[in-house]
């Protein structure tokens, strides 16, 4: 009897670190380890790098598999920036994707270079989000921090360093910072935020090998690594996307993406112009409030996630950390067109309406980026934990007007990741382990009529709050 082959794909995401260990062959999940991290949330949202660490070694050893394991890959959170010193030590917690502190310098960056050049040279136009920013605002509020630094990487970058000595990233998780476009490391950008390009890691091609695991991990020593990359190019790879296939995930961030085929450079900002993991791109808009805000909404309301109600005229905002798309970092949480009669159930599902609103406006501009038909008929993808919500899924079904297919597969980032190391071994590419691995099947739910009177009343709100936000009448 032929021994069994195993991976294991490991997800670093903003509150967790989840590990899955997969049969290389069938792609049977044969374990799942988890290990949480705590987010500081003292003016903006940090974790220390070391957290991150110690809870991928509990999670691996958690699978039951790390020392069977034949090669591992790390995804994580996007756009994080992890600032280390000569010995390779985190020199401050690291600064979060959803981290708004950095909205200054990403205006400066956009007011000083252009959107549309930067829209061309790196695919994007730099949010708070975007490493490039946080960087920036390091070296203008710590600057004693920032003259430290000896190395910059993202959070797959510095686990991948530990665990093989090797400073590489990949060409999906380094098109997030802002400074990387298809041609290398932007050095006029680097030189305006002052970064040393000297500390960023190599870029390695899609599929390469990253290295093999050191001693002194839970993992067997000589293991194969994986390049990784980041959470959402590990998604795409998790469902073995095909071009076209439009995404919709619902977790801490919501966003919405598809494979594409040429790059996108939307000078709007509204399309962020990612590479994916392989050798084609990942066009993708991005929510900062999603299953958080909509939770959040529920407790003050006392009532459960589950429990809204149909009707009614209130539009809710839910931009409690600021927001990425529409871009208004300062902005809070809106509620606009309450009533005698609004229900506290009603005002609950205005929630997920304005939670969800943002991303399906963006969908026909994702997928145009990318090269594909808007008007096509593939269904939408709903993946995340809030995918497994019955409100999530009648709320996207009535604002899409869309079918919706809900994969039975979980845990799609640790997913992806352990398709990436199957890859070495195998020597396919990811997507197509993925595809062999059924990992995109699920439920169909068929499509209903779009909802275009809640569509109509929230943009409405939308533009006059975009209007006392400063923000384009336009906004997404």
């Amino acid at each position: 009897m032929a021994q069994q082959r195993v991976v294991i794909g490991v997800d670093s995401s903003t509150q967790s670190t989840k590990a899955v260990a997969v049969d290389i062959d069938t792609g049977a999940v044969l374990g799942l380890g988890r290990a949480a991290h705590t987010v500081s949330e003292d003016g903006g949202r940090e974790s220390d790098p070391e957290q991150w660490w110690e809870a991928l070694e509990e999670a691996v050893v958690r699978t039951g598999c790390a020392e069977r394991a034949g090669a591992v890959s790390v995804a994580g959170q996007q756009h994080g920036l992890v600032t280390l010193d000569a010995a390779g030590a985190p020199i401050r917690p690291a600064l979060l994707w959803n981290d708004v502190r950095s909205a200054p310098q990403a205006a400066e960056l956009r007011d000083t270079v252009g959107a549309a050049d930067l829209a061309r040279r790196t695919g994007s136009v730099p949010t708070a989000a975007f490493t490039a920013a946080k960087w920036a605002w390091l070296r203008a509020n710590e600057p004693a921090a920032a003259d430290r630094v000896a190395a910059v990487r993202l959070p797959h970058d510095f686990l991948t360093e530990r665990l093989t000595g090797e400073a590489v990233t990949d060409r999906g998780d380094a098109s997030g910072t802002g400074w990387w476009g298809p041609d290398g490391y932007d050095r006029d950008i680097l030189a305006r935020i002052g970064l040393d390009p000297g500390l960023l890691p190599q870029v390695l091609p899609a599929g390469a090998r990253a290295g093999t695991v050191r001693p002194g991990t839970p993992l067997r020593q000589g293991a194969l690594v994986a390049t990784g990359t980041g959470d959402n190019m590990a998604a795409a790879l998790g469902l073995g996307l095909l071009p076209g296939q439009p995404v919709l995930s619902l977790g801490t961030s919501g966003t919405v993406y598809a494979v594409g085929r040429t790059r996108p450079a939307d000078p709007s900002g509204t399309v962020a112009g990612f590479a994916d993991a392989l050798g084609d791109w990942l066009p993708l808009a991005c929510t900062l409030n999603c299953t958080l805000a909509v939770d959040r909404f529920a407790a003050l309301l006392g009532r459960g996630r589950e429990e809204v109600e149909d009707g009614g005229t209130a539009v809710v905002l839910p931009y409690l950390d600021g927001e990425r798309t529409p871009d208004l970092p300062a902005a809070s949480g809106l509620v606009h067109g309450l009533r005698h009669d609004t229900t506290p159930g009603q005002l609950l599902q205005a929630a997920y309406d304005g939670a969800a609103h943002a991303l399906l406006a963006a969908l026909d501009g994702v997928l145009r980026a990318g090269g594909e038909d808007p008007a096509g008929d593939e269904p939408l993808l709903l993946i995340g934990g809030g995918a497994q919500g019955r409100a999530w899924r009648q709320t996207v079904l009535r604002l899409s007007g869309r079918a919706v297919q809900v994969p039975a597969a979980q845990e799609l980032v640790a997913l992806g990741a352990a398709a990436q190391a199957a890859a070495l071994l195998t020597g396919e590419r990811a997507d197509a382990v993925a595809r062999r691995w059924r990992t995109a099947e699920g439920p169909v739910l068929e499509p209903v009529d779009k909802d275009d009177d809640a569509l109509e009343r929230i943009g409405d709100t939308l533009r006059r709050a975009g209007a006392l936000q400063g923000a384009p009448a336009t906004a997404r």
